[in-house]
């Protein structure tokens, strides 16, 4: 009997111990499966760091190895090679943010830009991204420890194994690596370099953002030159007499192709259309030719001659082409009530309360906007392609003006196409009582900005839209018009 009660006591016992245990583990593991995302993303982002400063230390350890007067010729040809495919995953990244943002405000991207079902969202564009953050400073520390070791042909066939791999997985025709983006990529390249269709949105579009890419093209044409004629690892391209030189006339062709790709579109619409604004952008364009033709002349006239004569007809023309990019960015390819769509996300988000209808939003677009303008000239002059360095960051800085530039290009062709063809905005529809916390939310914290909204679309036939005909001063005096409704 007394057996019987320690039996049932001990069995009592593991009962309460069993139930104990399982409402333990229970939390513990809902806890891990948690957790266990935020752990790999740390993990990742440690490993990341890891690498990066190996990367530099053993990149500056190799610089070091060199003599003094061969360091800045080795860095330069090191940076001509990696350069150009740097910038390239700086404009993927801000191309993926860009998707972000469109897709947190339901912006209907993939309707403007005739994508499959298949086209690649900011996640997949954000992952290529990094891969190509991975695999490039790669190459490039393995290109310096090599050549600083005396391994030279080992290092000239680090940028060569990069390039040729770059170019393998564009043109692969197997169906990995993404392949209808691939191939939609290239075939859009194709309609821009030979317009001999009506030009849709996509290429003229693409052929804008080459355009803020010429300096990394005429880097790239450089970079194969050099690696055609074996001068990779050596400094005999430095030679201004040489195949690949700095004096070559490549150089400014290269620069000048995007612009006139680009032209050769507006004209092409302006046959199809007969519209005579098209025939005013293909002038913006054209404008950017004297200036790179120009500042190459440096190497081709005497010095007194590009002091005295070219030299202020190369300013002059800068000064032109940036004032009429600006009027034409602000007045024609604009909508300065963009913000209020692409800015308004879908659910409350500390980006949109930040951006949407803020005052100084609209004029650091205008101010930066301009800056860029007018700097971009600098990276466009071929004599000044040696300041390596300073070019980069002005190319890096306009392709952030590009990646600025659009949001208000995207969201103006969506009420363009919205009032022709009645396709919705937003690829879905928000419900009345989320739009009203959405309106009361963003009033208060603007100031009243859904006031200018209504007084905007009641006054506008097109949705509050500027009309692009508005002459560039009349919009500058409306600004503070504008503004007056955020605030």
């Amino acid at each position: 009997m007394i057996a019987g009660i320690g039996d049932a006591g001990s069995s009592a016992e593991e009962y309460i111990l069993q139930s104990v245990e399982s409402n333990d583990t229970a939390p513990l593991t809902s806890v891990a499966i948690i957790l266990s995302p935020i752990l790999l993303w740390r993990l990742k982002v440690l490993l990341f760091v890891i690498w990066g400063y190996v990367c530099c230390k053993v990149g500056w350890g190799s610089v070091m190895r060199m003599s003094a007067d061969l360091q800045d010729l080795f860095l330069y040809e090191a940076f001509l090679y990696y350069n150009p495919l740097l910038l390239v995953t700086m404009m993927v990244w801000l191309w993926g943010i860009n998707l972000w943002v469109f897709f947190q405000a339901n912006v209907s991207y993939a309707t403007i830009f005739e994508l499959d079902q298949n086209h690649l969202t900011h996640r997949e564009i954000w992952k290529c991204a990094t891969w190509m953050t991975i695999i490039v400073p790669t190459s490039m520390t393995a290109y310096l420890y090599l050549y600083s070791h005396g391994e030279v042909p080992l290092a000239a066939f680090q940028p060569v194994l990069l390039y040729a791999a770059v170019a393998m997985i564009m043109i692969f025709p197997f169906d990995i690596f993404y392949l209808s983006s691939r191939y939609f990529l290239l075939r859009t390249l194709w309609r821009i370099v030979l317009p001999l269709q009506a030009i849709s949105f996509p290429d003229f579009f693409v052929a804008d953002i080459l355009t803020s890419m010429s300096k990394v093209f005429s880097d790239l044409e450089r970079s194969v030159c050099r690696m055609v004629h074996r001068q990779v690892a050596t400094i005999a391209w430095f030679e201004a007499d040489s195949v690949c030189g700095g004096h070559s006339v490549a150089i400014p062709v290269v620069l000048v192709l995007p612009y006139i790709f680009r032209l050769f579109q507006c004209l092409r619409q302006y046959k199809d259309t007969g519209e005579k604004t098209t025939l005013l952008n293909a002038l913006k364009y054209s404008t950017a030719v004297p200036v790179i033709f120009l500042s190459a002349l440096k190497y081709h006239v005497f010095p007194d001659q590009w002091t005295n004569v070219y030299r202020p007809l190369w300013l002059f023309s800068s000064l032109v082409n940036s004032l009429y990019s600006f009027y034409w960015d602000v007045t024609r390819d604009w909508d300065m009530s963009g913000l209020t769509q692409i800015f308004k996300f879908s659910k409350l988000h500390f980006f949109s309360h930040m951006f949407y209808g803020r005052k100084w939003v609209y004029f650091w677009v205008l101010g930066s906007n301009l800056i860029l303008r007018c700097t971009w000239t600098y990276k466009l002059s071929a004599h000044l392609r040696h300041n390596y360095l300073t070019v980069f960051g002005i190319t890096a800085l306009e392709i952030f003006r590009r990646f600025q530039w659009v949001f208000f290009r995207v969201e103006k062709e969506i009420i363009k196409m919205n009032s022709k063809q009645n396709i919705p905005l937003a690829t879905t529809d928000k419900s009345t009582e989320e739009d009203a916390l959405l309106t009361s939310d963003y009033n208060n914290s603007t100031g009243q900005l859904g006031r200018y909204s209504k007084h905007a679309l009641q006054s506008d036939p097109n949705n509050g839209a500027l009309e692009s005909g508005d002459a560039f001063f009349g919009f500058v005096s409306s600004v503070p018009n504008f503004l007056m409704y955020i605030d």
